[in-house]
């Protein structure tokens, strides 16, 4: 599996939400998971995704590599090594990159005065600190979505209705004016066999807008929740900061407010 697959994978759901990337892309990025290679059409659909490319093109010059490396992609969407020693100069740059793709100015602004100390360029932390959606505008950050968007770990606990899977894996919540993952919660998630084979109890998955996109390795399975919980605190730094979490019994903050 190359890097433009990988990245095909965590993408598709979204794009045939029509939330993000070029209308047209689904079919292509689909082909492309399928095939022994991803495809160089695949590859500039991925490119043309609004809020995807700032972070894949900030990781590939950081460390040398080109965007769609797959260790790039692994980094954005699961978490490795790459994430490591990435500053707020840095970040500033990715929000830059993201306020010339369709994130508003005053949101970038905003964003920029409140960095944590360690921002990370990973998925999870791009859905907790810049928002769902904050980008193209085509869906709120609710918590609800959050929890979609999230790219998130989840054991297979049997079959579900036809084309899906039972899963249990931690959720995402507000608990006293900050982010948190909790619990054991059962759901289904849409399966393709042809996307994810021989997924039976106890496959550990990847999960995007509920759909099943890989069969995590157990190094992959580490390092997804490691990273997450990594991002989830860094955003709960600067959420208070930035007005988007209340705290308190006054205030709980059941939902984070849109960004934009």
């Amino acid at each position: 599996m190359d890097g433009v697959q990988l990245g095909a994978r965590f993408s598709l759901a979204t794009n045939r939400l029509q939330y993000c990337g070029p209308a047209d892309a689904a079919p292509e990025l689909y082909r492309s998971i399928l095939a022994p290679a991803g495809s160089a059409a695949a590859r500039r659909a991925l490119l043309d995704f609004e809020a995807l490319t700032p972070y894949l093109a900030a990781l590939g010059a950081k460390h040398g590599l080109d965007p769609l490396d797959r260790r790039v992609v692994e980094a954005y969407w699961i978490g490795n090594e790459l994430l490591e020693g990435f500053g707020r100069t840095e970040f500033r740059g990715i929000l830059g990159a993201l306020e010339r793709r369709g994130l508003p100015r005053s949101a970038a602004d905003r964003l920029r005065a409140h960095l944590p100390r360690d921002p990370l360029p990973h998925h999870m932390f791009h859905v907790a600190f810049v928002g769902v959606g904050a980008v193209t505008g085509h869906v709120p950050t609710t918590l609800p979505n959050m929890e979609s968007c999230r790219p998130r770990w989840a054991t297979v606990v049997g079959p579900g209705a036809p084309g899906h899977l039972r899963v249990a894996g931690p959720e995402l919540a507000v608990e006293q004016g900050e982010l948190r993952l909790r619990g054991q919660v059962e759901r289904e998630v849409a399966w393709d066999p042809g996307v994810v084979p021989d997924a039976g109890p106890g496959t550990e998955l990847a999960i995007h807008w509920g759909w099943a996109a890989l069969a995590l390795r157990p190094g992959q399975r580490a390092g997804i929740e490691g990273y997450t919980r990594r991002a989830i605190d860094a955003a709960n730094e600067a959420l208070p900061a930035l007005g988007v979490l209340g705290r308190g019994p006054e205030d709980p903050g059941s939902e984070p407010a849109h960004f934009a």
